[in-house]
């Protein structure tokens, strides 16, 4: 089914790549952002340069009010938003004693307030319509931990648990809610960090690719996983297995 598909956090790295492989597959994008203009527009240029059709949309999805506005008036349009990809995450890693209450509330606050922030207004427009798709974008950080990581893990593995609740209350809605649990994918991210040390710790050796994420955001999107919800796939090269 050909719908309008809303990626949060996706002027780069997976949600970026999420985007054009979905307006490839049809979709009508709408490209969330936070600041980073330039990289939504050029974006956007790139799915219209291929025949797409992309909308942009700046709200930061950790603040309630400002997703409700935007929302709204992405409503306004005719026809509902029936795919919602939840990928706007941040990392401000440290140790536990070390890490302070604005490391801990700005990562939980865009991961988990987020999901929530966009995800409930666009449940009924869904149910109405009796076909949705759900996929949030989580982490293997979430299903194994990683040291540095308390507040990212925390975040990720509750969202993994929003997952599997949700999605046991819209099945019988033909609404499917997945997650997709990354290991080490080549983004901003990771940047400053020792890419030799850390091939080292993946079993097949190398880091993972946006495209790679993205074409399973693409199958969980598609009506070849009808039949899959409440589950937690992980795209991580082998590491946490």
């Amino acid at each position: 089914m050909k719908t309008r598909a809303l990626i949060t956090g996706a002027s780069r790295g997976i949600g970026a790549a999420v985007a054009e492989v979905l307006a490839r597959e049809g979709h009508r994008v709408i490209v969330n952002y936070r600041g980073n203009h330039d990289a939504a527009r050029a974006l956007q240029e790139r799915i219209r340069a291929s025949g797409g059709e992309a909308e942009l949309a700046c709200f930061d999805v950790a603040d309630a009010e400002a997703s409700g506005r935007a929302l709204q008036a992405l409503m306004a349009d005719p026809e509902p938003i029936g795919i919602v990809v939840n990928n706007a995450g941040i990392t401000r890693d440290g140790p536990l004693p070390g890490l302070t209450a604005e490391a801990w509330t700005s990562v939980t606050r865009t991961s988990l307030d987020g999901f929530f922030n966009v995800t409930q207004p666009l449940v009924m427009p869904m149910v109405r319509k009796r076909w949705g798709r759900i996929i949030n974008i989580a982490s293997i950080s979430g299903l194994i931990g990683h040291r540095g990581q308390t507040n990212y893990s925390a975040a990720k593995a509750g969202l993994i648990g929003a997952t599997r609740s949700l999605a046991q209350e819209l099945a019988k809605r033909n609404i499917t809610v997945n997650a997709i649990a990354p290991g080490l994918i080549e983004t901003d991210m990771l940047g400053g960090l020792d890419m030799a040390t850390l091939k080292k710790i993946i079993p097949m050796q190398r880091l993972g690719r946006p495209d790679e994420v993205a074409e399973l955001v693409r199958f969980l999107a598609s009506d070849h996983a009808a039949y899959i919800t409440g589950q937690v796939i992980a795209i991580s090269g082998g590491l946490g297995a």
